[in-house]
Formats: C-alpha cells, structure tokens, sequence
C-alpha cells in the first residue's frame, strides 16, 4: 500500500485537483489547458483513477448527501454554502468546478486512453477507460438529465457539444460496459494496468475479475433506474444479466471504491473537507433517527457520540439554529482516530457488495427476478456492517430484530430501501437516486427553510455552460425530472 499512497500523493499534485470549494471557474467542456495529450496511457490512468475516486467524495456528493439528508449544513457563526445547499439555494455556479472535472478531466483521460490504447494494442488499458466512463457518465445522467455525450471530447473540432437524450446515454452506456469487458478480458495486451490504477491496484490478472464484476454490477444499477419507468423491461435485463451467468460484486474486497493515504497531501476528499471547513457538515437527523429507532450498531463508527461518552446519537435537523452540539462523522468516513485526529484513510466507496445485494433483494421481491429477496436483503446487511467494522455478535443480533422482511409488498421494499439508505452512507448520488424512484425513505422531505417546497429531482446545469455553450438551455428548475424519476 505504501506504493499505492506515493502514487496517490503524485497524481493529487501533478493534476491539482485539491480543494475545498465550489468557487472556482472552469474552462469550457471540451478545453483542457492543462492536458498533456501525449502522456503515457500509464499515466492518464492514474490521474483518472484519482480523480474518479476524489470526484465522488467532493462537491458532488456533498450535494446528493445533503439532498438525501444523510448529511446536514451547520455553521459556527455566519450562513454558509452548506446550510444554503440544504435549503436548496442551490445555483448553476455551485457546479462549475465539478462539471469541469467531470467534462474536462476525467472524460478526457478516459478517451485519450482509449483511442491510445487501442492505437497501441492495449485493451486492457481501454477496457478499464471504458468502464471508467460508463460510471462518469451514470453518475452526470443522474445529476443532471440530458447531458453533453456524442459530440465530447473532441477539442477544438468541437468546443460546443450537442445535448443527448439522457435515455439514450443511458442505452449507449451499456454498451461501453460490454465493450470495457470484453477488451479488459483480452487474452493480449500490450501494456495492462497495476498499482499505477489507484482503483483496484496490483497484478492484473488479479484485478481484472474485480473490473468485470464492478462493470456487471453496474449495469445491474442502471436497469434498476428504470423500476418506476418500464418495470418489465428492468425485469427482462435484469433477469437476462443474471441468468447469463455474468460474474458480480462478491464481496467487499470487490468493492468499486478508492482508499487514501493518511499523509499530508493523501487524505480522503470528505476528510480534507471536514478539515478544513470545520463544523461546515455534521450528521443529519433522518439518518441519526432511523439508525437510532433500530439501535443500529453502525452509529458508533458512522457518527461521534453526542454529549461525548454518553452512547447517543444526536443528527441536525435542517434549519435548525446554527449550533456544533451535533453527531460529527466518525471513522467510517475519515479513516483511523489517534489522538484525537483522523487519518483521512478511508475509502471513497462508489459501488458496494451491500448495494448489489440490495439490487438483487429489489429486482427479486418487485419483479420475481432470480434469488430470493430475505436472502439478499440479510446479505445486504451483513456486507453493510461487515464494511464497517461491526461485531458479529452484534450483526447476529441486528439480523435477528430488523432483518426479516415482513408485510406487505410496499413495506418489504420500504425496509429494503431504507437498510440500502443506511449502507450506502457517503456514496455519491445513490441515496437520493433511490428516494426519486422509490419514495424511501418516506421521512425526507423539505426542510423548514427551504426556498422551494419541494426536495429536487435535478441540478441545474452549470452557468460556465450555460455562457459558453449555446446548446446548453437552463432548467425551469430543480423539479425537473430524469427521465427514470417518474414516481408521483
């Protein structure tokens, strides 16, 4: 790992991508000064990778966090970006940085190695862009609806990308990962990755099956997305996928996430945040409360004790009063606690072996899809917990009170949506994609002081593209749906 960490800390210098804001301008979608477009594919892998992994636990993931009141906005005195995030005062401009990353950055990197890759003979290096894009692009669909993704990444031949159908993406996405897999399992390649990808490093022969596994299981979340759109063709992909015998996230070894250092310069980006915004972000009380009803026995590695030492847990309600008498964010998120510090080494987690069997328990109790639901749902758990450092004692007790499902259809997947809300603490997006397509958990609504009496569907597009690109068109506003959010 120490390797690992030294590659980490270089590419975070060599790329420049830390910091703690949302303030900064971007260049246009297309336009990346910065690039070096005949840099080795070994090395744009790196930088892909880490900016894929720091990409996920920066601006937008507080967003979706925040959204889906996992996270809450405090302050120690003066309003701040996060309690106007929480309120939903949330502009075009609050996204430049990150639309920059994603467009300019990481779309780039991951197309530079795949026409690189494949000029040079390299599928394994252009099956795993591939697959790297697939998840970009899942992600931006979901923030934002129709997107920029025929007419990117072509420099000055196009500095002015067309707008897809954010439906068609999403077709054209499962298409990529099929293509990502069949080159990442080519019997040649000239070059293939190791411990330069600080996703899934080490031999390839080792890390490929994790690339194929995390690209299935992938695809098994975005036909999920259509559940309230077009049930039966979720179910026939879902159910196809599965009886393929296409191989899955089998544990939490394969999970698809990033681990960090713990020295200056390494740390995870939620760590940096918290570091450096102090009291910005605390617990929020949706998550506290849920977690509290049930005893979870995750709280003490999700959250600080509040009052210190006294065994409870105490979440901000949002528009509550500015105060730091709060749960804080514990290991779980920020890594080891030595001396009243933290490491800044945990992972960013993305895609988890909780969240593919909580898939799984869905497909099987909405659609009939194979497996049994109990089943998968107890495993969701179990891997939720295991994750974090939970007894077995204590998860065979949990298991025992709280996982077995029981009532009706409707309640069944409540509890399944709402154990999948608390496993999937800290993961971009995910949460609150879950509450637009199933409504769970039922509790998160518009806080207090919001500035609109609705929780959004969407995000608005960035106003850089707005001014520079003429195909970008404004939303009427953040109630704009995508086009799988089509529950009333």
């Amino acid at each position: 790992m120490k390797k690992l960490r030294y590659i980490v800390i270089a590419s975070f210098i060599m790329i420049g991508i830390l910091t703690t804001s949302s303030c900064k301008k971007f260049f246009d979608i297309n336009t990346n000064p910065d690039a070096i477009a005949s840099a080795p594919i070994d090395q744009q892998l790196s930088s892909l990778t880490v900016n894929v992994g720091f990409y996920a636990g920066s601006d937008m993931n507080r967003f979706s966090s925040i959204i889906a009141q996992q996270f809450s906005g405090q302050s120690t005195g003066a309003q701040n970006q996060t309690q106007d995030y929480e309120k939903y005062l949330i502009q075009g401009s609050d996204a430049n940085n990150a639309w920059g990353t994603m467009y300019a950055t990481i779309l780039n990197d991951a197309e530079n190695i795949i026409v690189k890759a494949t000029a040079e003979g390299s599928p394994h290096y252009s099956g795993v862009a591939k697959i790297l894009k697939a998840y970009a692009y899942q992600i931006t669909v979901d923030f934002y609806g129709d997107v920029p993704y025929s007419e990117t990444q072509q420099l000055t031949l196009n500095t002015q990308a067309k707008y897809d159908s954010a439906e068609q993406i999403y077709t054209s996405l499962i298409t990529v990962l099929n293509e990502g897999i069949a080159e990442v399992n080519a019997t040649t390649s000239s070059k293939s990755p190791g411990d330069n990808s600080t996703i899934f490093p080490g031999d390839f022969d080792d890390s490929k099956a994790k690339w194929v596994k995390f690209a299935n299981t992938l695809k098994l979340r975005l036909y999920l997305h259509y559940s309230e759109k077009d049930p039966a063709f979720a179910k026939a992909q879902i159910d196809q996928l599965i009886n393929s015998g296409a191989a899955f996230i089998a544990s939490n070894d394969d999970n698809f996430q990033m681990f960090f250092g713990s020295v200056a310069a390494s740390q995870n980006p939620i760590d940096q945040y918290q570091n450096a915004r102090i009291g910005y972000l605390v617990a929020n009380n949706n998550l506290v409360s849920l977690m509290n009803s049930k005893a979870d026995p995750r709280r003490p590695f999700y959250f600080t004790q509040y009052p210190a030492g006294s065994g409870q847990y105490l979440g901000s309600i949002g528009g509550a009063s500015p105060s730091q008498n709060y749960s804080k964010f514990n290991t779980y998120l920020r890594g080891a606690l030595a001396n009243g510090s933290y490491a800044g080494n945990a992972p960013i987690r993305m895609l988890t072996f909780a969240e593919y069997n909580f898939i799984r328990a869905e497909a099987a109790l909405r659609f009939a899809s194979p497996g049994v639901a109990q089943t998968f749902f107890a495993a969701g758990i179990t891997a939720s917990m295991n994750d974090a450092g939970v007894a077995g004692a204590d998860i065979t007790t949990y298991l025992a009170t709280r996982g077995v499902l029981a009532g009706t259809p409707a309640q069944q997947l409540e509890q399944i949506i709402n154990e999948k809300y608390v496993a999937s603490f800290g993961v971009i997006v995910e949460p609150w994609t879950d509450w637009r397509r199933t409504g769970y958990p039922a509790t998160i609504v518009p806080p207090a002081n919001a500035v609109v009496q609705f929780v959004p569907r969407s995000l608005y597009y960035p106003q850089s593209e707005i001014d520079l690109n003429p195909n970008a068109k404004q939303k009427s506003g953040l109630n704009t749906r995508i086009f799988w959010d089509t529950r009333q």
